[in-house]
């Protein structure tokens, strides 16, 4: 078996790209998740937030006004222009502190992502399993080293010296004024 192919036949290449695809796929599909949850508690989180505004609003645009309309209708009835009044005011403040409450229970209902984060939590375990299997580094200069150096005409050793002084054109044209070094190989 070749070392640049797998067991099914697929090369490195082709298995790091399936490898690749499938990790951009899961990212993808999690970003998907906690979008679908995050969304469904925004709605929640909006209704919740409509309703304190809407006791904030109740609460101070209307009581004036309607506090005193309703205030001087009680007092056609014969009672006490204060009790009136005080009878208006007590409404009010009810009504602001049921949509206050109605909000509080919208807020309570706003549930963190689990499913995202538990899935997320998974794959950061499977993935903290996963170990890279490198190769010798030795082998791997050597094995680049020799293949520039066929590919250059330089010998094995002057293509792995001068690759890791950066300096291969400069070696090259030294070599190749020698003569009898080019001449032997």
């Amino acid at each position: 078996m070749d070392a640049a192919h797998s067991g099914d036949g697929r090369s490195i290449g082709q298995l790091f790209a399936s490898a690749t695809a499938e990790v951009s796929a899961l990212v993808h599909d999690e970003i998907a998740l906690a979008k679908a949850e995050l969304r469904q508690d925004a709605k929640r989180a909006m209704f919740g937030t409509g309703a304190f505004v809407g006791a904030l609003a109740v609460a101070f645009f209307s009581v004036p006004m309607l506090s005193m309309a309703a205030a001087y209708w009680i007092h056609t009835s014969g009672l006490g222009l204060a009790w009136c009044f005080f009878i208006v005011g007590g409404a009010f403040v009810l009504v602001a502190l049921l949509l206050s409450l109605f909000g509080y229970l919208k807020f309570k209902k706003v549930k963190k992502p689990e499913r995202s984060i538990a899935s997320a939590k998974q794959t950061a375990a499977v993935l903290g399993k996963a170990k890279p299997h490198p190769r010798p580094l030795e082998t791997d200069l050597t094995r680049t080293g020799s293949t520039r150096a066929l590919d250059s005409g330089v010998p094995a050793g002057a293509a792995i010296t001068s690759s890791t002084t950066g300096s291969m054109a400069n070696s090259t044209a030294a070599r190749s004024s020698d003569g009898p070094a080019d001449a032997k190989m």
